[in-house]
């Protein structure tokens, strides 16, 4: 089902049987299989492809020239930065069918994935994480994390606002451009339940 607000460039396809929701935007020679689940709000750039069994939440924003490939689910307020590359198969052959082993990638709410990054297949990516651009991720990403490098390492904390975490000796940050405090606490983040004064 296409929504009646949705826009789909003259260029693009969008096949029978994908949904696409209030207001999305499917652009430039982009193709969307049947079965892929669009939301609302989201932006699909330029030469992007989404296979049958992607799932991607509200406000999802895909930049040019990528591929999500079945198994990849996006929640909500993802961003995926132009050409970030997703597999799904961790030892293809083109001689060997290997259809029934691909391995799910699931990107969290609100994650940022940066351009040219490239996402092995059987991570979950955490809410709010930040992947920079051209790292590697090979395992599952913290919430919260800054990962940077080839295999991407956690290089530090980042807020829902995407600004760098610096903790003080209590364990506590705050985000400067907003000025919500996170807590650290055993190596997880905590953002605080009360708005900033």
């Amino acid at each position: 089902m296409i929504a009646p607000s949705a826009y789909i460039h003259e260029s693009a396809i969008v096949e029978d049987g994908a949904h696409l929701g209030d207001h999305s935007k499917v652009w430039h020679f982009s193709h969307v299989m049947p079965g892929a689940r669009i939301g609302a709000n989201c932006s699909l750039g330029q030469n992007s492809y989404v296979a049958s069994t992607v799932a991607l939440g509200n406000g999802v924003k895909v930049q040019n020239n990528v591929s999500l490939y079945d198994g990849v689910v996006c929640e909500d307020d993802v961003f995926i930065g132009p050409s970030c590359v997703f597999t799904n198969v961790r030892n293809p052959r083109s001689a060997v069918n290997r259809r029934d082993a691909f391995e799910p990638t699931v990107v969290q709410q609100g994650a940022t994935l940066g351009a040219n990054a490239t996402i092995r297949c059987g991570v979950t990516i955490g809410r709010h994480a930040f992947v920079g651009a051209g790292a590697v991720v090979v395992d599952d990403v913290p919430a919260y994390a800054l990962m940077l490098g080839v295999p991407a390492k956690q290089a530090g904390w980042m807020s829902e606002h995407g600004e760098a975490l610096e903790f003080n000796s209590s364990g506590v940050a705050t985000c400067p451009a907003t000025g919500t405090s996170y807590h650290l606490v055993n190596g997880c983040i905590q953002p605080s339940t009360t708005s900033p004064s």
